[in-house]
């Protein structure tokens, strides 16, 4: 067992990281001064609709590309071998249903928050529900993938840990709230570009150390990280290949589908076409992004083998973070894991000046990239859902103001829920599983909207309810589950210490546990990768069952355009009259022949923020203060916001 080993800085690795944060600053300040200059809530939130096929794209990659799920993949690969791999195979239908299916459906209604759709769907009091819900999620999940990473940085290299965690916030909240949307999406640009070229350093000077590419694979087969595809159907099975393959659609579906963060992001496109080839253009991404962190985690395998950093004790644990928790990418002691990665990198490029800093300017890319699109959605859906509705006209400018205001106190929220997580080690796993938890409750409120006509307002609330309720129990009871199962097991009477091998600590779980769980501790041993389907799937059971209880409504009733007719589509070979009784017949493409950028424009003002002309007053008036439609559209909106 060796001594605690720090790695240290030179004057060009921090040079480098200070150009990260200084070129991310300087793009936020010449789209603060040039152009529009962010005089209205449309250019500030949405990018004046402007933006290209290509930096949505990369915006849309780096959006959830965090510093923890940079360093999560090659710690999942170098401790359970290629598995994880097979999630690629999720990623085709988890991309192409969100460009066939939630892009068209929400850019022909010219929203602007996601959440908007669900009151022109169901009700107002919904909207609010979902709204909460998804700035409960980011508000939380911000300040980890802030604070985790410097926390492990401080650990391995001494780097200081609140000058960084201040350093990214701060510059971060400085070009979020002055440059809007297209500095966000324009520094993201960069931002990936600076993650690829940080793990490609890592993998071409490990690998080349290693004795090349045919060494490492030589090495991972022998140490069995090459996995062979699992087609064991068991949903208790951490990774099989329906696990990832299947399970992970919806955990895309979740992030790529209905997110605000990334529907703002097809909503700032110039056209629907740009909106959706996007979305194709992030899966040859997204299949990169993936094979990085594996090619990452077997050159890490091939220079440690079993005997990783921690065991040798390089890495020094953090009694702040030592429970074992699961959530996405990371099967972890998340500190201790980020930790052991971070030394490997370290360990690689110690011998050569700036590529250590060029890894760290790669890792706080992917810090500055989620966390910046956190600030701007969250001011958004803020402003157009909480705000907007519930306060008199305001100007043009006044309105603008207050949405930078907005993504400035995000910023400083943020750098509030990292010093919670400095206070308190747990917050770290919980506040990384809240966030996955929350995420399948969401997919399933849209997916209810978009697929099921006859599901009512009622039904969306109480179905909503289950699926956070469902995905809390689960997701606590397996945290519980879990701390209980990480006291030390007894086998043939020899102790085996939990030094944070998670080899280890899987074998003997497996040695110790061969009963199959039932009732409860099944439910309790569920694959994280089906918590999005199945937290999904409650709400869409719970609310149809509620919205048929209750009085389901009629397609005729509903705003044309939020409903995707996918029954129709399933159910074609059936004569028209039974499938009008199902209420599947009409197509989404009524209103919007001709048309790419405005079919539907109910209940939505056409102005930038919330100032109204005269004539939308007028109807403002008639309608009671509510959303108006259309002409070609009836009262039933007006009516639903009231059902509850």
């Amino acid at each position: 067992m060796g001594d605690v080993v720090q790695m240290h800085f030179s004057t060009v690795d921090y040079v480098i990281f200070v150009v990260l944060l200084v070129a991310s600053a300087g793009i936020g300040l010449y789209y603060a001064f040039s152009g529009g200059r962010q005089r209205t809530t449309q250019e500030f939130l949405l990018a004046d609709r402007s933006m290209r096929c290509l930096p949505v794209s990369l915006s849309l990659l780096a959006t959830f590309q965090s510093a923890v799920a940079i360093l999560g993949a090659p710690s999942e690969i170098y401790t359970h071998g290629t598995q994880y791999w097979f999630l690629g195979c999720s990623y085709f239908l988890g991309l192409l249903i969100p460009a066939h299916i939630f892009i068209p459906v929400f850019y022909r209604l010219r929203l602007s928050s996601a959440y908007q759709y669900l009151e022109l769907r169901f009700s107002k009091s919904v909207r609010i529900c979902g709204t909460m819900t998804f700035i409960f999620q980011m508000v939380i999940y911000m300040g980890v993938v802030l604070y985790a990473p410097a926390l492990a940085l401080n650990a391995v290299t001494g780097f200081d840990l609140w000058g960084a965690v201040l350093a990214i916030g701060l510059v971060c909240t400085l070009y979020t709230a002055l440059g809007g949307l297209k500095a966000v999406i324009w520094t993201d640009v960069f931002q990936t570009i600076v993650m690829f070229a940080g793990q490609l350093a890592v993998i071409i000077v490990g690998t080349h150390q290693a004795g090349g590419i045919a060494e490492v694979w030589r090495k991972a087969q022998n140490g069995s990280r090459i996995s062979g595809l699992d087609l064991n159907p068991d949903p208790l099975e951490r990774h099989t290949f329906w696990t990832l393959g299947v399970g992970g659609i919806f955990l895309m579906l979740a992030l790529y589908g209905v997110n605000q963060a990334q529907v703002q992001r097809y909503l700032c496109s110039r056209t629907e076409k740009e909106a959706i080839m996007s979305c194709y253009a992030v899966f040859p991404c997204q299949q990169i992004v993936l094979t990085l962190g594996c090619l990452m985690g077997l050159v890490m395998y091939a220079r440690y083998g079993e005997e990783s950093p921690l065991d040798q004790g390089y890495v020094k644990s953090n009694d702040q973070i030592i429970t074992p928790f699961y959530y996405g990418k990371i099967t972890l002691h998340l500190s201790l894991r980020l930790q052991m990665v971070l030394y490997f990198v370290m360990d690689v490029l110690r011998d050569l000046p700036g590529l250590p800093g060029l890894f760290v300017a790669c890792l706080f890319s992917g810090a500055l990239s989620t966390i910046s699109s956190a600030f701007n959605s969250l001011a958004t859906v803020t402003m157009e859902d909480l705000i907007k509705p519930h306060v008199r006209p305001m100007t043009e400018a006044r309105a603008t103001l207050l949405s930078k205001m907005l993504a400035l106190a995000y910023g400083l929220v943020c750098l509030a829920m990292a010093y919670i997580a400095s206070l308190m080690g747990s917050v770290l796993q919980a506040a990384l599983s809240i966030f996955g938890m929350v995420g399948g409750p969401l997919l399933g409120l849209f997916c209810l909207g978009m697929f099921f006509p006859w599901a009512n307002s009622t039904g969306a609330l109480v179905g909503l309810a289950s699926g956070l309720v469902m995905a809390f129990w689960i997701g606590i009871g397996s945290f519980v589950s879990r701390m209980s199962a990480s006291v030390p097991p007894v086998i043939n009477a020899t102790v085996i210490p939990d030094v944070g091998n998670m080899t280890t600590a899987v074998m003997t779980t497996l040695i110790t546990s061969k009963p199959r769980p039932s009732g409860v501790q099944a439910l309790y041993s569920l694959s994280y990768m089906w918590y999005s389907a199945h937290n999904s799937a409650t709400v869409v059971v719970v609310g149809l069952l509620v919205s048929f209880l209750t009085g389901p409504w009629k397609e005729k009733d509903l705003n044309p355009g939020t409903i995707y007719p996918v029954l129709g589509n399933l159910l074609f070979f059936l004569p028209e009259r039974y499938r009008e009784k199902l209420c599947c017949v009409t197509p989404l493409e009524d209103n919007s022949k001709g048309l790419d950028r405005q079919p539907y424009q109910m209940a939505r003002k056409e102005t930038n923020g919330v100032a109204y002309t005269k004539e939308e007053d007028k109807l403002r008036e008639e309608e009671g203060e509510k959303n108006t439609t259309q002409p070609t559209c009836n009262l039933a909106h007006t009516l639903q916001e009231t059902a509850l």
